[in-house]
């Protein structure tokens, strides 16, 4: 198992290097992109939204209508037309709106899902180092709370602003109907909605990138803190890791109250320029009823329609303040989705099957960052059907050298190729870091085969010794596991990964400690386990106790990660070198219980 410096000392890194964020105009270019299978659906609810728009201006004319026939003094059954008209009205808009806005949800909806599936696609594909080097915090962040933004978004805002952005469009059109300068009276107000809008947005767009990088750098100082909380106590830096975390929240609440003013300033404005344009209105109104040039009921209208505009609009620009707390964090979303191939975990080189060498690691270094090189021009062939040991002491980088064989991470220098395989994956790890993911037990073996029977279930686990214990659980293959379910101890946990080690069927398996969960008492039965998952398939074991070494094909010593021996296991311990003390000291410790 290896551990990150951060990790071990429980400092959070300041110098992180966070993971990429989008530009506007990279993340305009995606959403178009994630929106384009849907476009039907989208010109629907467009099309759907603007007919209940449309109807819903016919209140206004009918109101003034209304009020022209009482001011004319005409009976009362003149009434009776716009009235029912005015209920009618009422009726399809609000039918057409609903339909409407459950059109913009269920696109939004979909949009977004596809946007999840693409930013977990390529957050598992991340290379351990670069995450490392990014930090949890910040991918959590963007997993959680900039999700959560968007996703809010799509469901409250979007549809919202889509309804808004169309009754403004058509009011104004229909002002302009009535007559064309109380159209021009109206847009009085826009200078200064305008110049609200654009003095907002330039500061909104800072604050909100800067309120989730700062929310990020919290939740990553709150991890390591937590995380690394025995070694914090251990070396007296309570103190220390408290004012890091308080300063960190401390820059998250000050960017939070900026946002708080910002909004307030933002509002103060809105309401001056709804006084400009309905004092315009009213005044345009009174002079053209006075020559003459419409009704009272027709400048009542314009006044309404103006009047109704304070919803759409004032909703309009307040969601901008949604709008960019949500561009800020789908540009985050959008800038790991949008990551180069090269950015994520490349598969393998390929050789050809013919090749008798089924892994072919040629002068790979690596380095966790400058100054932290790990190995250095390790080469290293592993022959068809071959298990080669990885034995040293801590820190050799043998952990490191098992995760570049098996695609987890890149070698910073050298390459890594894999014998063309009928099966896919080519290479799957095991590592003594195992998740046993909620749901039922064959569900979370079925994560390796998703097509698997029953039977290839039960033939996996009595591959790996470990189908008594899991038909004797509560409810057999169907028992719940994982948070909150049935609880497997290490040793069981361990056996889960080797059987879907079984199921996925690799050519090629690599063993990272993988039975080093385990007590003395069931080291035994792991090992035996690890053994008959591995038949068959070459296998890279990184050696927790030396009787894997033992029982290897070939022993691999690292040192300071340069291999420094190479043999079988006879051939090494008779040869006096790094490996025969490795072993002699293993060897005495075992037999030091028993004198």
């Amino acid at each position: 198992m290896t551990t990150t410096p951060s990790a071990t000392s429980g400092i959070a890194d300041d110098s992180a290097e966070l993971l990429p964020i989008a530009t506007g105009a990279r993340t305009r270019a995606a959403l178009r992109t994630l929106i384009r299978p849907d476009r039907g659906r989208a010109i629907l609810a467009l099309g759907v939204l603007v007919g209940a728009t449309a109807v819903g201006l016919l209140v206004q004319p009918l109101l003034g209508r209304i009020v022209d026939i009482v001011a004319d003094g005409r009976p009362a059954d003149a009434l009776t037309l716009p009235v029912v008209l005015l209920l009618v009205v009422a009726v399809v808009q609000g039918v057409t709106t609903t339909l409407g806005l459950t059109q913009v949800a269920r696109l939004g909806e979909t949009v977004l899902a596809r946007l999840r599936e693409q930013f977990i696609e390529r957050a598992l594909q991340l290379p351990a180092d670069r995450l490392e080097r990014a930090g949890a915090g910040d991918l959590t962040a963007r997993v959680t709370g900039d999700v959560a933004r968007v996703a809010e978004a799509v469901r409250s805002a979007l549809p919202e602003m889509a309804r808004s952005v169309l009754a403004i469009v058509l009011t104004l059109g229909a002002m302009a109907l009535l007559d064309v300068r109380f159209l021009l009276a109206a847009l009085l107000a826009v200078p200064v909605q305008a110049l609200t809008a654009r003095w907002y947005v330039t500061r909104a767009v800072t604050v909100y990138a800067d309120q989730r990088v700062a929310n990020g750098a919290q939740q990553q100082q709150l991890l390591e803190t937590i995380g690394g909380a025995v070694t914090v106590r251990g070396h007296r830096l309570e103190e220390q890791h408290t004012e890091k975390s308080a300063a960190r929240s401390r820059r998250a609440v000050e960017l939070t109250m900026r946002s708080v003013h910002l909004v307030l300033g933002f509002y103060a404005r809105l309401h001056i320029a709804e006084y400009i344009g309905l004092a315009a209105v009213l005044v345009t109104g009174f002079f053209l009823v006075r020559d003459g040039s419409v009704s009272i009921g027709t400048a009542t209208a314009a006044a309404l329609y103006f009047h109704s505009l304070f919803g759409p609009v004032n909703a309009a620009l307040v969601l901008l303040d949604d709008a960019q707390s949500a561009a800020a964090g789908l540009a985050r979303l959008v800038g790991v989705t949008d990551l180069k191939e090269s950015a994520v975990r490349l598969p393998h080189q390929r050789t050809g099957s013919t090749s008798e060498a089924a892994v072919t690691v040629d002068a790979v270094s690596h380095a966790y960052g400058p100054g932290r090189t790990v190995l250095h021009e390790v080469s290293l062939t592993l022959r068809a059907g071959e298990h080669v040991a990885l034995v040293g002491t801590s820190g050799a980088g043998k952990s490191t050298l098992a995760r570049l064989v098996a695609g987890v991470q890149q070698p910073t220098g050298g390459t890594v190729s894999v014998a063309e395989g009928k099966t896919a994956p080519s290479v799957v790890l095991v590592t003594q870091e195992v998740h046993v993911f909620t749901g039922t037990l064959a569900d979370d073996l079925r994560l390796a085969r998703p097509d698997a029977t029953d039977a290839d279930l039960r033939t996996a686990l009595a591959t790996v010794h470990a189908l008594e214990w899991a038909e004797a659980l509560p409810e057999g293959l169907a028992t719940v596991v994982g948070e909150g379910g049935h609880r497997l101890d290490p040793a069981r946990a361990q056996q889960l990964a080797l059987a879907r080690l079984v199921l996925a069927d690799p050519p090629v398996a690599v063993l990272d400690e993988a039975t080093a969960e385990a007590g003395s008492a069931g080291a035994r039965t792991l090992e035996r386990s690890a053994e008959a998952a591995l038949a068959g398939r070459t296998a890279l074991v990184v050696a927790h106790r030396l009787t894997q070494a033992v029982a290897a094909d070939r022993i691999v010593v690292l040192e300071a990660g340069r291999v420094v021996e190479s043999g079988t296991h006879d051939e090494l311990r008779t040869a006096d070198g790094p490996y025969a003390v490795l072993w002699h000291a293993w060897s005495g410790s075992r037999a030091a219980p028993h004198l």
